[in-house]
């Protein structure tokens, strides 16, 4: 018989440092999971993705035991990363705080492909595309030329 999921716990640690103290202590604690065990098998199975947000869902069983899935990092950490800035616009699209290629928009869609709601890569560049839009990063050839057409479209 399948064990029954008791609670699902959503989290954002970073990748290869999570420890039993606050953020993840004071989540998972009340919980009744080995801390201790948690965290050395979510540090082993993100070893290879250090310095990166990734979100983690864990799934609590009733009797304490517990399996989680590792999700790819969230678009708007990708997005700075690739950018290379601390944080996104203030005034969101208004203002331009950085500037990606095509080629970098793809590399992130291709990342992000399996936790997006799309099939093909171009679709999730658009999405992506649209998030980077709402922080204030441009992309190179991308978005502006798509928008003159929607106008045109609309007018006919």
């Amino acid at each position: 018989m399948a064990k029954e999921v008791v609670k699902k716990i959503k989290l954002q640690i970073e990748a290869g440092k999570a420890t039993p103290a606050p953020p993840v202590g004071t989540v998972l604690g009340p919980a009744g999971i080995n801390l201790g065990e948690f965290c050395t098998k979510y540090n082993e199975a993100t070893r290879d993705k250090m310095g990166d947000v990734l979100p983690v869902e864990i799934s609590i069983y009733e009797d304490r035991s517990f399996d989680f899935v590792i999700k790819t990092p969230p678009t708007s950490f990708l997005l700075k990363k690739y950018a290379k800035v601390a944080k996104g616009s203030v005034k969101g699209a208004a203002a331009v705080v950085a500037t990606l290629t095509q080629a970098q928009l793809k590399e992130i869609a291709e990342i992000k492909l399996p936790d997006l709601n799309c099939y093909t890569v171009e679709e999730a560049m658009r999405i992506v595309e649209g998030t980077a839009r709402n922080m204030g990063i441009a992309v190179e050839g991308f978005g502006s030329s798509s928008d003159e057409k929607v106008e045109e479209n609309s007018e006919a």
